[in-house]
């Protein structure tokens, strides 16, 4: 069973995505077990206090080393002690994440996520534990919630075990070179709108076949760097054959 534990000074937040995604049926079918931190029962003094004005000067607040050091060293032992454990931090400094970083992720057995707040983190934290930076892009979000949560969705989707069928998942777009196939579903006509027709006949090395031609079309239209890449990646197969 995979071991996470999300660090936040808002758990409930965590709470509700998990308990309203597919990570609940994760949980449920014990293939990954999550441990929610609360930040705040690490904080400082009778106000639970865990932010602070930065050194040097400046606006905005900096969330403190001091609770944030005892707040992973719990979350360690809670994943099973701090062998092998992978402790993220979504930050815009990072790297951007993408579906190949989540399919490495995914074969991790221990993850420590920290949901950063206000101007970020004391340095000293990311010195300490801090084993990997991600970035959704750039932009900045007000709390570090909602980017821990899409890198964990993203993951535990692909551990086996967590969907019924992990072929979908293996056949969504950027899991393999191209994006997504067109996908319909009853009704076969609606407002004039029809399925295409090859895919009611049945015969499956057609449908393969323009669903194919459907995810270069796609991929060559929206997303010209991936195209540049997968042409790259053929061409480069066809040298070496």
């Amino acid at each position: 069973m995979i071991q996470i534990s999300v660090i936040t000074p808002v758990p409930d937040v965590i709470d509700t995505l998990i308990q309203n995604s597919i990570l609940r049926k994760a949980v449920e079918k014990n293939v990954v077990e999550f441990h929610i931190v609360n930040l705040r029962d690490f904080g400082k003094g009778s106000y639970r206090q865990i932010d602070d004005t930065p050194f040097g000067g400046g606006s905005g607040m900096v969330l403190m080393a001091e609770p944030l050091f005892k707040a992973i060293d719990h979350a360690m032992e809670l994943v099973g002690g701090p062998d092998n454990v992978r402790v993220i931090y979504p930050s815009p400094q990072g790297k951007i994440w993408n579906q190949e970083i989540a399919e490495e992720t995914s074969q991790q057995e221990k993850l420590i996520v920290i949901c950063g707040h206000y101007k970020g983190i004391d340095e000293r934290v990311m010195e300490k534990y801090v084993t990997h930076e991600y970035s959704l892009g750039d932009f900045v979000m007000t709390g570090g919630e909602i980017p821990a949560m899409v890198m964990l969705d993203s993951t535990v989707r692909l551990i086996p075990g967590t969907l019924n069928n992990l072929d979908s998942a293996l056949t969504d777009s950027f899991s393999q070179d191209l994006l997504d196939h067109p996908h319909y579903t009853h009704p076969r006509e609606i407002d004039g709108m029809e399925v295409p027709e090859v895919l009611l006949g049945g015969y499956h090395a057609k449908i393969e076949a323009w669903r194919q031609e459907q995810k270069e079309k796609r991929t060559q239209e929206k997303k010209p760097d991936l195209w540049e890449k997968f042409e790259k990646m053929k061409e480069s197969e066809i040298n070496h054959a």
